[in-house]
């Protein structure tokens, strides 16, 4: 016992307990730390994307003509360089051409430069009778330029139709766009005109990038401009009352729109255009007779993404697993915000709207035939706007519904001011134009184009789409009849 009372006790270390205190020290610091690199990361994320949000809505860009010119290659400024006819009869030396670009001087002996006045041959614009001789060449010669450099049109090749009227700044824009895209080669660009413009026409025909069709819409206001289809002067005035309308014998006194508005020719124009186009491509041309592909819908304000050929055959070969339904592929929307990083491969499907799906459209022949058999239903309904038109078609006729596949990162913009329906004080084109360049060079430099698969999204509930009155001025019986006689078959 005296041994024991004499020992020192001395507490031992709990070794498990401290491994314990220093693995929870070390798990704490770690997770410490992951989470202020997660909080860093997300941050950085979100500045990322909010970047790419507010890129087409609110970026700042130089909309300048030479900093527009600037992000085009320089192959391709001869489309964006004027090249007018309506130039004054004479010119002198020392000055600036028409083009801007420095006449030659005379150097005298003592090598004073002295100016000369040169002449030109003042231009004169055709006049209608000469401009209806023209259309119908045009329209029986079926010309497709640049065959011979790319080859014939294959039965499943792309075929672009592009309507226009005489906005050529955007056309301009329209033509650079579709010459830096993959696979341009490949497709027939056919151009729908509904006036003819030998300055436009010099454009079209200066295309070298790929095969090129002109056709001309034959009933124009241009080449009657004072009967109809265009303004007869025994037309009824747009806000006349029907009895008075009646009282006088104005053309169509008993039938105006649903709203009591008689006919506008400026506005049942592009109705009457759409449908004669589509029936002149898919049922009149030799060169489309045994086209089996798509062909894609664009207009004259509008600007293409690099990679929408691409993505539009991405689509096309995903229809059968993602949407089998799906008849109409749509290339473009009107968001004015969207990002790349997000939306660049997604698609999603619902059924087609017109005021949504309008824009960068595709279908092929047979929704087309099947579009044509209801013919009546576009060409009664009373609205003068064509995709109204379709859409009612597609809700009271079609046993198929128009059904669309829709890519949310947009590869169609619309960069036209002004319109049919936009008339905003400033028209220029720069200011948009510039956005879109910035945004799709973002996308570029991002690596946003051109992606390695699509990734169906589903789309957010929103209510079924009513039937809907129509917007009037297409009350007119002309109208009805003009518009069938266009979707008869003549091949």
């Amino acid at each position: 016992m005296s041994k024991m009372r004499g020992r020192i006790l001395i507490p031992l270390p709990n070794t498990g307990s401290m491994g314990r205190k220093r693995n929870n020290f070390y798990m704490r610091s770690i997770f410490l730390l992951a989470l202020c690199i997660f909080g860093l990361l997300q941050y950085h994320n979100f500045n990322y994307l909010d970047s790419r949000d507010t890129v087409l809505g609110d970026a700042v860009t130089n909309d300048s003509d030479d900093a527009i010119l600037a992000m085009v290659p320089a192959p391709l400024h001869k489309y964006l360089t004027p090249h007018s006819r309506n130039h004054s009869g004479t010119a002198t030396t020392g000055t600036l051409g028409v083009l801007g670009a420095p006449l030659l001087l005379n150097s005298s002996s003592s090598g004073a430069a002295t100016a000369t006045t040169i002449s030109f041959d003042v231009y004169h614009p055709p006049n209608i009778s000469e401009i209806k001789r023209q259309i119908v060449k045009y329209n029986d010669m079926q010309l497709v330029l640049n065959e011979d450099t790319f080859g014939p049109l294959q039965n499943d090749s792309v075929i672009i139709v592009v309507q226009v009227h005489t906005r050529i700044t955007y056309l301009r824009h329209l033509i650079v766009s579709l010459a830096q895209a993959q696979d341009i080669t490949k497709v027939l660009l056919v151009f729908s005109h509904d006036y003819y413009d030998e300055d436009i026409n010099d454009l079209v025909q200066q295309i070298d990038f790929c095969k090129v069709l002109q056709i001309f819409y034959p009933y124009s206001i241009q080449t009657h401009p004072h009967e109809y289809p265009g303004v007869d002067p025994n037309d009824c005035q747009r806000n006349i009352k029907k009895d008075q309308a009646m009282i006088s014998n104005c053309n169509n006194a008993l039938y105006p729109d649903l709203y009591g508005h008689y006919r506008e020719a400026k506005f049942t124009q592009t109705k009457h255009h759409w449908i004669w186009k589509a029936n002149r491509v898919f049922n009149e041309l030799e060169v489309t007779r045994y086209h089996t592909g798509l062909v894609l819908f664009l207009e004259e304000d509008h600007y293409v993404a690099e990679d929408f050929l691409y993505l539009l055959a991405m689509m096309q070969k995903r229809t059968k697993d993602l949407c089998p339904q799906c008849n109409v592929l749509s290339l473009g929307t009107y968001l004015k915000t969207f990002n790349y990083y997000t939306y660049h491969s997604k698609v999603e499907v619902m059924p087609w709207v017109s005021s949504k799906h309008n824009m960068g459209f595709a279908f092929n022949r047979t929704t087309w035939t099947n579009i044509r058999k209801c013919a009546r239903h576009f060409c009664t309904y009373d609205d003068y706007n064509w995709d109204w038109s379709l859409q009612h078609v597609s809700q009271q006729c079609l046993q198929r519904k128009l059904h669309a596949m829709i890519v949310k990162g947009p590869r169609v913009f619309h960069i036209g001011e002004c319109g049919v329906h936009h008339k905003n004080k400033n028209c220029e084109s720069n200011q948009v134009i510039s956005k879109v360049q910035h945004v799709l060079r973002i996308a570029r430099t991002s690596h946003q184009l051109f992606p390695r698969s699509l990734t169906l999204t589903v789309p957010s509930l929103s209510k079924k789409t009513k039937l809907r009155k129509g917007n009037g001025g297409w009350g007119d019986l002309r109208d009805h009849e003009l518009c069938l006689n266009m979707t008869l078959a003549t091949r």
